[in-house]
């Protein structure tokens, strides 16, 4: 199952993810701050990965702050309670498809429109039963493949 190429219902995506993380935050006994539910909501706004200066900007335009650190610290709130991911070859961000789920995330990037798709892989898949394999054991995976989306293969096709 993938997330950020289908058409779906993006405000339910949207409403959902928000709703998830106020409930975590609320379990978890820590706070989604304005600003950090306002970025969420940034990196919720479509599909694509977003450089934290360009976080940075939006918060700025919206009279949230204009220092890198406001949009970092959010940032690293975000992804250390699992609401948003690192992609790493993009050195940027994107809101998690699975808020709450126990996942290890894989990422596909459109290579042409800058779509991020999220994959869904349980842990326990096929990397971490490798790893068992082998006696290592895992503390960080990050999974990234680059390609062209499905409509970015159509319009090449045209």
């Amino acid at each position: 199952m993938t997330d950020g190429f289908d058409r779906h219902d993006h405000s339910a995506c949207v409403k959902t993810a928000l709703a998830a993380a106020e409930a975590a935050c609320a379990e978890r006994g820590v706070q989604l701050t304005p600003v950090r539910r306002r970025v969420l909501e940034i990196l919720l706004e479509n599909h694509v990965a977003m450089g934290a200066y360009d976080v940075l900007a939006r918060l700025s335009e919206e009279g949230l702050g204009s220092k890198p650190p406001v949009a970092y610290r959010a940032l690293g709130f975000l992804t250390e309670q699992g609401f948003a991911h690192r992609i790493e070859r993009l050195n940027a961000f994107v809101a998690c498809a699975r808020p709450g789920a126990d996942h290890d995330p894989a990422f596909m990037i459109c290579r042409s429109c800058g779509t991020v798709a999220e994959a869904g892989q349980a842990r326990g898949g096929p990397l971490a039963r490798s790893a068992q394999a082998a006696g290592f054991v895992i503390e960080q995976a990050v999974v990234e493949a680059e390609g062209l989306c499905p409509s970015c293969q159509t319009g090449a096709q045209a």
